[in-house]
Formats: C-alpha cells, structure tokens, sequence
C-alpha cells in the first residue's frame, strides 16, 4: 500500500512538472520572434465576422506562426482580441505578442480602383489622376518623364516612359498616394504582363522593345479588334521596311490636347514638317502614341505576313485590306471613306 501510495505522488509530481514545463514553454514561445528567412512585412487579411481565436490557423498557414496553440495559449492568457475586419502588414519575424498587438490596430486604409484604359496617353492619365485629386495637372507627366527614377530589366527610354506605363485598372489608396510609386508599379505590370514571358523572342525577333512599344500604340488605336492586329502590324512592319509612309491617321492626333479635335487634326495632316506625320514621312514615328496592351504589343511581336500594303476600316468598323493603290481607293469609295 505504501508503494502504491508513493507511485502516485511520483506521478502527481510528474504531471505538476510537466505541465508547469508546458506552461513555461508556451510563456516562453509568446515573447519568442518567429525564425524566418524573410523578414519583409507581409499583408494579412482578417476576414469580416472572424474571430480572434480562429485566425491562429491562418497565422500558422502563411508563415506567421510555428504553432497555433501558442496563440491560443496567448488568447486564453491574456483574453480575447479586439480585432477588426481588414488588411494588416505583419512581420513573418515578429513574436505572437507582437502580432497580436498589431491586429489590434488600425486596419490598412481600402485600395480604390483606377482603370487607366488603353490607349491612354500620358495627359490622359494625367488628366483623370488630377481630376481625382490624387495629384496636381501635369505632375505625372513630370514624373513619367523622368525615366532614369524608375528601374526595369530593360532599357527604359530617356524621353519618356509613353507605351510603357500598362493599362490596367490599379488598387489604390488616396491618402498618402506617390506618383513615383504608381508609375513604377505601371512599369512593373507591363514587365509582368509582357517582357517577361517574351523577353527571349523580342532578342530574336530583329526589332528593338522601343520599336515593337511604338508599333504597338499604333496598333492599340488602328485596330479595334485585337485578332485582327497581327495582319495590320504586317502590313505596317512591311511599310516600314520598305520606306513607305505609314498613313497612321493616329499619329497625327498624339500631341492633341484633345484627341477628337477634328479641325486641329486635319490642320496637322496639312504639316508636312510635323515629324509625327505619318501621312507624309517614312519610318516608324519619333515614340507611341499611347498605352498598348498585350494584345497589341504580340501582335507588333508577331506579325502575319501577306500580299496587303493598304487597309482602311467601313462605319461599322470592320476591316479591308487590299493588295494595290487601285483596290483600296476601290473600297475608300464603296465605303465612303475619305
């Protein structure tokens, strides 16, 4: 009997040891900054209606935390967390204390869209950007014209980042919005969405990115159909080859304030020495025109070969090529398009 009697005071040190070493331990891991390779703040996102116990999963699931029991643990120690539905920047370093001090905090403001669309020139975006508040009129142009502030794995060009900057629509957040920033994140997407993929065919392709970049604008606002562009970039690129002018009505408007201005467009047709005259001067024009998107920007890489130089487009938009100068004035008057 005494035996039995000194095995279970044995045991009940046993347990009162091992669960003081557990309590230890979990007070220890609280304070303790979690081992990661990579100490850059990450974005967390609380769902609305989670609660704070059922986010210590999710910590554990991206990285945040080795064990989730450490958070409840820390939970039940200290009680309940008043956390609010949100984006928060947390640090994959940072110990379960820290992090459940900064849920505690004020949620990362909401993003707002922006859709810059395609096409779009500087001013355009410009335009809109201030009409928004979001900057001063002419405070993008000034930023997108300092090229040498912005890094690419490309070259970026030194008179400007026009058909560069990738049309998309952007999460933004209007307190404390950098232009700078915007620009580079522009510059990124058209790496991510382009060159990336493509960087290989565009060496091999026997045109420089600038060329393909100007080919593309063009073809952004020639081409409303994007499965047509391929054989008008052929037909443009063999022009082009071949010395011939363009006839890129498109051209002629870049530099408009207004780009339907119809009287000032056909005052700068009539300009032979207007260098974005394509109408009268050979070659490709001095940059784009505007934001191509990836469909034009292959199209410009990989363009259809064919026996067309000419086309021209009816009201309703559908394209006709032709194969000589008699055809296509055949169909400039069967379609009225002068």
């Amino acid at each position: 009997m005494k035996k039995i009697l000194v095995a279970l005071l044995v045991l009940i040190v046993l347990a009162v040891a091992g669960v003081g070493g557990a309590f230890f331990y979990m007070q220890k891991a609280v304070t303790t900054p979690h081992a990661s390779g990579d100490p850059a703040p990450k974005e967390f996102i609380v769902k609305k209606g989670a609660s704070a116990r059922s986010l210590g999963q999710q910590l554990q699931s991206q990285g945040f935390l080795a064990d989730a029991r450490v958070w409840r643990f820390h939970l039940w120690r200290r009680g309940n967390l008043n956390v609010k539905a949100g984006r928060f920047l947390l640090s994959p370093t940072a110990s379960v204390e820290q992090l459940a001090t900064a849920l505690e905090g004020q949620p990362l403001p909401e993003d707002v869209p922006f859709a810059m669309i395609e096409g779009w020139r500087l001013r355009d975006t410009d335009q809109v950007l201030a009409a928004q508040g979001l900057i001063k009129p002419g405070e993008y142009i000034a930023a997108a014209s300092r090229s040498e502030r912005y890094t690419a794995p490309f070259p970026l060009p030194t008179r400007g980042l026009e058909g560069y900057l990738y049309p998309e629509t952007y999460g933004i957040i209007a307190e404390g919005f950098r232009v700078e920033s915007f620009i580079q994140r522009q510059v990124d997407t058209f790496r991510a969405r382009f060159y990336d993929a493509h960087a290989a065919e565009i060496a091999k392709s026997g045109r420089t990115l600038h060329e393909l970049v100007i080919m593309a604008s063009m073809l952004e606002r020639e081409e409303p159909v994007p499965a047509q562009r391929p054989l008008v970039a052929g037909i443009l690129w063999k022009r082009v080859d071949k010395g011939v002018p363009l006839g890129v009505d498109a051209t002629s408007r870049y530099e408009l304030p207004e780009w339907n201005d119809r009287k000032a467009f056909l005052k700068r047709l009539r300009d032979n020495q207007d260098p974005w005259n394509s109408r009268t001067r050979a070659g490709l024009p001095p940059g784009p025109i505007g934001a191509p998107t990836v469909d034009s920007l292959l199209a410009a890489l990989r363009p259809v070969k064919s026996d067309f130089w000419y086309y021209l487009h009816d009201a309703k938009k559908t394209l006709h090529p032709s194969r000589n100068a008699q055809e296509h004035e055949a169909l400039r008057a069967k379609y009225n398009v002068y």
